[in-house]
């Protein structure tokens, strides 16, 4: 049995005024790096959740093989997407789920190997709490199944039981023009 890797990429990125799935990184969209990274990690399946905007990303990113699910609910926000990724099939005959956003530049393949190498619940450390990428464990999917609203699975993560692995620069994200600028 294999982790599968849910990449969030549902919002509308009103902040940012443009999809922030498709901002380029080098020769890649955000989305694309995403998907490339969770792929090398040894993900299986690899499950891109959509929902503002997923015409145009379906246009734009090649996604060939990639179990794409629609979050007809994006607006609530990611728990949404959370929910809307595990009733998928394909993520239902994994013994866990990697959880990782499509606009954090900081992630390595690196840093998803070391958190899928962790028997359990594994979570990102970075600028003095606890994120994504994290990786939940089969067990805990009734307890994702309950999140609800924008905060995601940040109280899962609170867990004693979780082994955090630092991701330096974690805490960079492209919400806004500003956000992009930097990464430039």
């Amino acid at each position: 049995m294999k982790t599968a890797a849910l990449i969030l990429a549902a919002g509308a990125s009103t902040r940012l005024g443009q999809p922030k799935q498709l901002v380029r990184l080098g020769e890649e969209t955000l989305l694309q790096r995403a998907i490339r990274i969770a792929n090398e990690a040894g993900c299986e399946p690899v499950v891109v959740v959509l929902g503002a905007n997923k015409e145009e990303i379906e246009a734009v990113v090649p996604l060939g093989s990639i179990h794409v699910v629609h979050n007809e609910e994006w607006q609530e926000g990611m728990a949404s997407s959370i929910r809307a990724g595990l009733r998928d099939l394909a993520v239902g005959m994994t013994e866990g789920v990697l959880v990782m956003a499509c606009d954090q530049p900081r992630v390595t393949v690196e840093h998803l190997r070391a958190l899928l190498s962790v028997n359990g619940l594994a979570s990102s450390g970075y600028a003095g709490r606890r994120g994504v990428p994290a990786v939940f464990p089969r067990d805990l999917f009734s307890e994702l199944m309950k999140l609800q609203g924008d905060a995601g699975a940040r109280e899962i993560l609170q867990h004693e039981t979780v082994t955090v692995i630092e991701l330096p620069g974690g805490e960079v994200d492209i919400d806004t023009p500003e956000d992009l600028e930097k990464l430039k």
